[in-house]
């Protein structure tokens, strides 16, 4: 008679309910596992008999079946080490599953039987509470993680010896986490705005589009500061809700980056190398693994000398800025990971990096004209806002009036995002910088002077149709900074003022 075991698998960051399935049955001895099981999964065969030997139990000698269903899926990972051991003691009387038959198992076993942590731990419990079962067996390693879904009841061991203990015994109650170690911070230490002196301007743009969730591009020579402002960010974003902390969470557990055991409260800011790959960038290989625009979710993705990057790769930056999402298709099948990003870039006016910072340019008409053309039109369209970061001067150095704290610039940005809050209850999205057409038009009226203004600067500057839809998005933030109800003129000339820079340095 054939025992089930249940357990679960991951695709992206979504779980899946698996049924590992064992029969023992008379013949030669022989342990095979079917199911559309790739490499990890079939190893298990091995790690499976001599955690079971090293646990001080029997492993039967005879023909092991282990079906994994649905067999259509392909399963992937070490996790189904546990369920598979405890199928075949089961299945050859050494324990009796009894009530922990409504149990989800999952874990990696070593050779000497402990449990190791493995990496998707967060969706599985989501998927398995999705489905009515609350009661999980998991590695002590992901026990932290995996408690934090609300409702769940985890219940951690270090070794097989002890999981099959409780199993008989039914004497262990669920994990309790520590109250103090139930997040763990991504930074520990954010650096703070009141540490740079000046860039009053590039502070108050990089603050708008904090506020609004806005793409921005600093543009400026080089040593004047760019990377120094937008290494801050995060310190001026509010910290992350509890259904957003669950979201980047399971991220990072499928990735297996995360560097602690508990949850995610602090934005992500990632800063990949201008030398990444479209691969690391966007995600993907064999495994179909997160990149840096999915890790950045509900944060920051940092592109520091933005026009390094080979211009293929920015370009496929274009879909997940528009959609918020990014979707992976490989020949071992297709995932959607979220992308709702804030893009950050920062570059260089021109090679030399000097070019209207009041010292000599050395480059060419046409050298500019190359080295600005890696930043294509299109990606230009996507981004809301730009800002040119110079050179401090010395009386701004020396100045005894110390720079506004992060956390006053902090307190103004969460005032905003509560106003966007509000206006946006129940339409699915946060931020103004995710209003559909329907919505600018709905919340971004404007006064008389304000449209006159607008309509002869979309004449003169032909911009495109999504320029003016984000110059709106930038104005309404404006105004929510402000805490004001309707967007006045002042509002649309500085919002115009963080658009046209681009088309000035850029375009």
């Amino acid at each position: 008679m054939a025992v089930k075991i249940i357990s679960a698998s991951f695709r992206g960051i979504e779980g899946r309910l698996i049924d590992v399935e064992v029969d023992l049955v008379r013949g030669l001895p022989n342990f095979n596992i079917v199911g559309l099981a790739d490499t990890s999964v079939k190893e298990a065969k091995e790690r499976v008999r001599s955690a079971i030997v090293n646990s001080g139990y029997e492993f039967p000698v005879c023909r092991i079946v282990v079906n994994l269903a649905p067999a259509d899926l392909r399963k992937a990972g070490t996790h189904f080490d546990l369920p598979i051991a405890v199928g075949i003691l089961a299945a050859s009387g050494q324990i009796r599953l009894g009530l922990c038959s409504r149990h989800i198992f999952i874990g990696e076993l070593s050779l000497s039987g402990t449990l190791n942590r493995i990496n998707g731990g967060l969706p599985i419990i989501m998927e398995g509470m999705n489905n009515g079962i609350v009661n999980f067996v998991v590695p002590e390693a992901n026990a932290m993680e995996c408690s934090f879904v609300k409702g769940s009841r985890v219940y951690a061991f270090k070794s097989l010896k002890e999981a099959a203990a409780f199993i008989r015994n039914r004497d262990v109650l669920p994990f309790e986490r520590d109250a103090q170690s139930e997040t763990f911070q991504l930074a520990r230490q954010l650096p703070d705005y009141e540490d740079v002196m000046g860039h009053e301007s590039a502070k108050r743009a990089i603050e708008v589009a904090a506020a609004g969730g806005h793409n921005l591009l600093l543009s400026g020579p080089p040593g004047s500061g760019k990377t120094m402002l937008a290494e801050r960010i995060p310190a001026i974003l509010p910290a992350l809700t509890y259904r957003e902390s669950l979201d980047v969470t399971r991220i990072y557990s499928v990735s297996g980056k995360s560097d602690g055991p508990g949850l995610i409260t602090v934005r992500p800011f990632r800063a990949p190398h201008h030398t990444s790959t479209a691969v690391s960038l966007i995600g993907g290989g064999g495994s179909l693994l997160p990149g840096e625009v999915s890790l950045a979710h509900h944060g920051v993705l940092f592109l520091d000398e933005i026009l390094e990057f080979r211009k293929r790769i920015l370009d496929i930056l274009r879909q997940p800025l528009e959609d918020r999402k990014i979707s992976i298709s490989r020949s071992t099948g297709t995932v959607v990971y979220p992308a709702s990003i804030m893009l950050v870039g920062a570059m260089n006016p021109c090679p030399c990096g000097y070019h209207g910072s009041g010292r000599e340019c050395t480059c060419t008409e046409f050298e500019m004209g190359q080295y600005l053309s890696r930043l294509s039109s299109p990606l230009i369209d996507r981004i809301d806002m730009f800002a040119y970061v110079n050179s401090v001067p010395y009386n701004e150095i020396k100045r005894s009036e110390k720079p506004e704290p992060s956390i006053a610039i902090k307190a103004r940005v969460e005032a905003a995002r509560e106003i966007q809050r509000r206006r946006f209850e129940g339409s699915g999205i946060l931020l103004n910088s995710q209003m559909n057409s329907r919505m600018i038009k709905e919340h971004c009226i404007l006064n008389g002077e304000a449209v006159k203004l607008l309509e002869v600067v979309y004449e003169r500057y032909r911009l495109s149709t999504r320029s003016y839809s984000r110059i709106l998005k930038v104005a309404r933030t404006i105004s929510d900074l402000g805490c004001r109800e309707s967007i006045d003129t002042a509002d649309i000339i500085e919002a115009l003022q963080y658009k046209l820079q681009g088309d000035g340095n850029i375009g």
